[in-house]
């Protein structure tokens, strides 16, 4: 299982995804889902995948591949004009994947699913984010729907549902990230650290450093553990349900 998030403020995007994959209860590693693509003052583009680990790493491959700089390796992610226009590369990628996956022997295409977030900035757009589907169709982000999830959405949403603003800072961004996906990872062993962060400042077109944030952590922690705290202290003032 994965989860992933991807978050539109005002201010720019905020991407963040764990690392955990696992063939069972007794198989678990770490495998990056987040992938980043940019050329300085045009364009960056990160990409966040959930789904069948071999049709994932099939689809960053190709992606990779075909962004090469080489006049049969087109249409290129780091050339399209438009999110959109990548939006619509990514799904074709991923459709082209899973239909090759499902001819070479397995019965049911659902084996190969996988979902991708992909956002970014392109020089003459503004930044945006789609989430893509199995099947190669997306939706965009608006701002009746400012964030999207894959994955193992259902714990960490409430938490978004509740404290997100559009207004906030980056910092508050990311702690709410953090809390987020903290009460998903308690709530789930298929869901784990490390995690991946990327944060995109509206206009920049540049790739800023994208940290790992590791078990052991100091701000995690202290995150965690202050969300823990404060959500016992408010539960302790709620008035009290009467059992005769």
């Amino acid at each position: 299982m994965t989860y992933c998030v991807g978050l539109r403020l005002n201010k720019g995007l905020v991407f963040m995804s764990d690392t955990r994959t696992n063939a069972g209860v007794d198989n678990f590693s770490v495998t990056r889902k987040m992938f980043s693509w940019d050329v300085p003052g045009e364009r960056v583009i990160t990409l966040m995948t959930s789904g069948n680990l071999a049709t994932t790493q099939s689809l960053i491959s190709l992606l990779e591949e075909r962004s090469k700089v080489t006049t049969e390796r087109s249409p290129s992610i780091l050339e399209l004009p438009t999110m959109f226009e990548i939006a619509r590369l990514v799904g074709s990628t991923l459709r082209e994947v899973i239909a090759d996956s499902h001819s070479e022997g397995q019965q049911a295409s659902s084996k190969f699913k996988a979902s991708v977030i992909v956002g970014g900035q392109i020089k003459g757009g503004a930044p945006t984010m789609f989430m893509i589907y199995p099947e190669g169709n997306f939706i965009e982000i608006t701002d009746d729907n400012p964030f999207f999830q894959i994955g193992e959405a259902k714990y960490g949403k409430p938490i978004l549902v509740r404290a997100y603003d559009p207004e906030m800072s980056f910092e508050d961004a990311v702690k709410l990230l953090i809390v987020s996906f903290d009460s998903t990872i308690k709530a789930n062993l298929s869901v784990g650290l490390p995690l991946d962060l990327h944060v995109y400042f509206q206009d920049s077109f540049v790739a800023t450093p994208s940290p790992r944030i590791e078990v052991d952590d100091a701000y995690y922690q202290a995150v965690s553990s202050s969300w823990g705290d404060a959500l016992r202290n408010a539960l302790a003032q709620l008035p009290s349900y009467q059992i005769d």
